[in-house]
């Protein structure tokens, strides 16, 4: 392998006189003794990663099952019905849109969403999310009969409320993490 510069820079020259220099001002036994007490800073620094990367992991698993014996408990049906009135107003009958009416649902849906969605918990995403998936099917249902524009614009809507829901998700799990 060919050097890049076949010279020595001025640095790499400065830095080898000052290691000869040094090196003339200790003894073998008192350089392998400053070796040791550095290899025991890294040491301790890298028990410290160790023992904070540990920590996290576990924190991440808690948060992770916690999430998963939520998503395993059914939603209120009362409440999922509520939720929707709220999200989507004169289009809460998910099932009931036509090729005219689910852009404006969807929309609707979005504005809400955007509204309201920093003072949500995980639970109350469980219902949006519920809701969206409603929107989704009845989507794929009615998509052959869709204007093309309105199309695009439903795709960029479920686009963002994905973008939404796992952004909350991660900063959820990144406070878990860092949580004592």
């Amino acid at each position: 392998m060919k050097p890049l510069c076949p010279f020595p820079t001025p640095a790499v020259l400065l830095a080898a006189a000052c290691l000869l220099l040094t090196s003339c001002d200790t003894t073998p036994r008192q350089r392998q003794e400053v070796v040791r007490q550095e290899a025991r800073k890294l040491d301790t620094l890298a028990d410290r990663a160790a023992a904070s990367l540990s920590r996290a992991g576990r924190r991440a698993a808690r948060f992770d099952s916690a999430s998963r014996a939520r998503t395993r408990q059914p939603l209120d049906r009362a409440a999922e019905a509520a939720f929707t009135q709220q999200l989507l107003g004169t289009y809460a009958g998910v099932e009931q849109l036509t090729p005219a009416t689910i852009e404006p649902a969807f929309v609707q849906f979005m504005q809400q969403v955007r509204a309201q969605r920093r003072q949500w918990t995980q639970r109350d995403w469980d219902y949006a999310t519920a809701i969206s998936r409603r929107l989704n099917a009845q989507f794929r249902k009615i998509r052959l009969d869709i204007k093309g524009r309105d199309e695009l614009h439903i795709r960029a809507l479920q686009t963002e409320f994905t973008a939404l829901e796992t952004g909350r998700d991660v900063k959820d799990l990144g406070e878990a993490v860092k949580q004592p």
